[in-house]
């Protein structure tokens, strides 16, 4: 037999070429993958934004920064327990009931602006009025904080950064006055609900959004021997009440009796059963929020 000295050398060329042919094969497999496959965008470069179909439908700005305070002249009025000096905006969401969930607990004298780097108008100090002064907060805005204001009614105030601390506030108080009910709500769910009396005719308990200010011992007995919470709201109308009530602040309270409840019988405040505003004492903390609506949509499930 005839040994072929050449064929280890054609089988190698074989396999040569085979080999070839499939490293082409996948290479142009692999092209055609890249093709009918799209790129993932973050593999290579950063991800650019999309261009605006209607860019001129939209008003673009640069970046805010936030707005400088102007400084505060040492004359200006401290807000206490009286009426608040005029000039703050009006509070827009006033008829929300959507919780305040922060508050603000000033640290030292501060300057309380109509408007981010708007004018100063008043002062706030850690305390109103022997208590110890939290107000929620109602909106963030370019480094200032929007608070309710006190001493009046569906007003705001801006604070610049800086002389406060926030702290959380987990519960809410609503009122609805047209089926004389309040409900207290614990991060945003209904506790306890129970029937009210509210503002007789010229004296109606204020609409929109306010908050505790604080407790106070009952100036008489027929406020049922229980503290008072006074609220940051004051009467609408502070003519219209009685002449030894111009001053004070709405409240919420009990009564020596519960014979007017499911009526409007006060001179604005807020009337509950003697249980009621114990509960509220020992479990609602000064700086949480209360606002007064006309109706809710849906009765809570405590009703």
């Amino acid at each position: 037999m005839q040994f072929d000295r050449m064929a280890p050398y054609r089988r190698r060329g074989v396999w040569v070429v085979a080999a070839i042919a499939v490293a082409a094969l996948l290479t142009v497999a692999l092209l055609v993958g890249q093709a009918l496959t799209p790129r993932s965008p973050n593999r290579d470069r950063p991800v650019a934004a999309a261009p605006d179909p209607t860019p001129s439908s939209i008003e673009q700005s640069p970046e805010e920064s936030v707005p400088a305070a102007a400084p505060a002249p040492d004359g200006l009025p401290v807000v206490d327990y009286d009426p608040a000096p005029k000039g703050f905006p009006a509070d827009p969401a006033t008829m929300d009931t959507t919780p305040l969930t922060e508050g603000v607990h000033p640290t030292r004298r501060i300057a309380a602006y109509d408007a981010p780097g708007g004018r100063p108008l008043a002062f706030l100090e850690p305390t109103l009025a022997g208590v110890e002064l939290t107000v929620p907060i109602a909106e963030r805005r370019v480094g200032w904080t929007a608070v309710l204001l006190p001493s009046a009614n569906r007003r705001l105030a801006w604070l610049p950064p800086g002389g406060f601390d926030t702290v959380p506030l987990r519960d809410q108080i609503v009122v609805e006055r047209k089926v004389h009910r309040l409900t207290w709500y614990r991060a945003g769910k209904a506790m306890r609900s129970w029937q009210t009396s509210l503002g007789q005719a010229g004296q109606e308990t204020p609409l929109g959004r306010t908050f505790i200010l604080g407790r106070t011992e009952p100036p008489e007995r027929v406020y049922g021997g229980v503290d008072i919470y006074a609220l940051g709201s004051v009467p609408d109308d502070p003519e219209a009440v009685p002449a030894s009530l111009r001053g004070a602040h709405i409240g919420l309270h009990t009564w020596h009796n519960d014979d007017d409840l499911g009526e409007n019988t006060t001179n604005g405040c807020i009337r509950v059963t003697r249980s009621g505003q114990r509960e509220l004492l020992a479990e609602v903390r000064p700086g949480s929020s209360l606002v007064v609506v006309e109706q809710l949509p849906t009765p809570p499930p405590t009703a």
